[in-house]
């Protein structure tokens, strides 16, 4: 039985086989018999690598930081998590480099987390907003029909715990709800290209 530790592009903390290419956490969501008892402890999200320097640790220990599993970068993102500082420093200086010149002056992890979590959640739920398709940068996520798709040049491609398994032509010129984040919409407009699952090449 999989540990209810996989994410997905709303957000959501379910149970999958696998974990994906990125590892997170939010912090402590987890009791002593590694059931999930909240849905965020922090507001920092963060984005890491699953290997780094050698580090091992055990799933879920009691007390320590639930790890987060996700598909992809872009599905961290959508879930409105950022590059962690420590062990994707490149990434995370390409990211707040960005960010500063869409947000207008110089942003730290602090700022930026400040800002993503007021755009992550509204009365508990996913927040989202509308948009045009067509003005959506690569690596941003979308609702249609409750289903998850990922902008990615002129395809949709549904998101699944194990890969992109459809994909359909972009649509023309019609409104969605969008999940990733619109400070990291525009950070991917400006030119951060994130990493995609290889089913999604």
């Amino acid at each position: 039985m999989p540990l209810q530790n996989r994410v997905t592009p709303f957000g959501e903390i379910v149970a999958l086989e696998g974990r994906g290419l990125v590892m997170g956490n939010r912090g402590v969501l987890h009791d002593d018999r590694r059931r999930i008892v909240r849905y965020s402890n922090v507001k920092r999200w963060i984005a890491c690598r699953i290997e780094f320097r050698g580090r091992r640790r055990s799933i879920m220990q009691p007390k320590r930081y639930t790890e987060l599993f996700f598909l992809d970068e872009a599905t961290a993102f959508s879930a409105g998590h950022r590059p962690c500082r420590e062990c994707r420093y490149a990434d995370y200086q390409r990211f707040r480099a960005l960010w500063e010149g869409c947000h207008g002056g110089p942003a730290g992890a602090d700022a930026m987390d400040m800002q993503l979590h007021h755009e992550r959640l509204i009365d508990g739920n996913k927040r989202t907003y509308r948009s045009d398709v067509d003005t959506l940068p690569d690596g941003t996520y979308v609702a249609l029909d409750g289903e998850a798709w990922l902008v990615w040049g002129g395809e949709l491609l549904a998101w699944s715990g194990a890969g992109y398994a459809n994909r359909k032509s972009r649509p023309a010129r019609m409104e969605v709800d969008v999940l990733t984040p619109r400070s990291i919409v525009a950070v991917l407009a400006a030119g951060y290209r994130p990493g995609v699952h290889p089913s999604g090449w």
